[in-house]
């Protein structure tokens, strides 16, 4: 099992990056707990250039300063008042491209996972969306920011054989015109933790050669 390196992370092409996400293993170590989960869905976001974007038009907030940095580091920010989203900074500074993790498979640690989402037995919502990841990997707002070095937070790649990716439009863009159908979410068809939508079987979803 390896370390995703910061030059996985600080490469040009984050549509690339997202579907290369696919299958690895996200590992979280807070407070001395450990919480992993194998990534099933993601999206792209291609910084000032994509109108579903926080950095649309170069937009430089409080909250999505890390999209600035260089790759390899956390952006952390709530949806909804309510839902911890998780993402993977990429590029190089001040080219603001992220990652949203959007499900992930439970795997070390699901006992703590269902006591962060409140369950008492396993459930397929555990992992599945973004919120919901957040949730069962313990991330909150002052992670944001973290270096993904294992430290903290680590991504790896442990060989696993993804058999099929699929792609499609994002989900819940619609403000963003054209860009709203950019085929720039990744996920493995017919996971249970990948999110129930319609852009699953449209048209426009499309299997990619793994």
């Amino acid at each position: 099992m390896q370390l995703l390196h910061r030059e996985f992370y600080q490469r040009n092409n984050v549509v690339q990056i997202a579907q290369e996400l696919i299958g690895k293993l996200l590992i979280t170590k807070f407070d001395g707990v450990i919480t992993s989960g194998r990534i099933v869905e993601t999206e792209a976001y291609a910084g000032k250039t994509d109108k579903a974007s926080h950095a649309y038009n170069g937009r430089r907030t409080n909250r999505n300063t890390m999209m600035y940095y260089d790759g390899g580091v956390s952006y952390i920010y709530i949806c909804y008042g309510m839902h911890t989203l998780f993402n993977v900074v990429t590029n190089t500074s001040d080219v603001p491209d992220a990652v949203l993790i959007r499900g992930i498979e439970p795997m070390d640690g699901l006992t703590i996972m269902l006591e962060r989402c409140k369950k008492s037995t396993p459930h397929p919502t555990i992992g599945r969306g973004p919120g919901n990841s957040g949730k069962a990997l313990g991330f909150h707002l002052y992670h944001n920011g973290l270096p993904l070095s294992g430290k903290e937070i680590g991504i790896y790649d442990d060989a696993f054989p993804v058999k099929s990716i699929h792609s499609s439009k994002r989900i819940g863009v619609d403000y963003a015109g054209d860009d709203a159908n950019l085929p720039y979410r990744f996920f493995i068809p017919g996971h249970l933790q990948v999110t129930q939508h319609a852009n699953n079987k449209s048209a426009k979803a499309a299997a990619l050669t793994v």
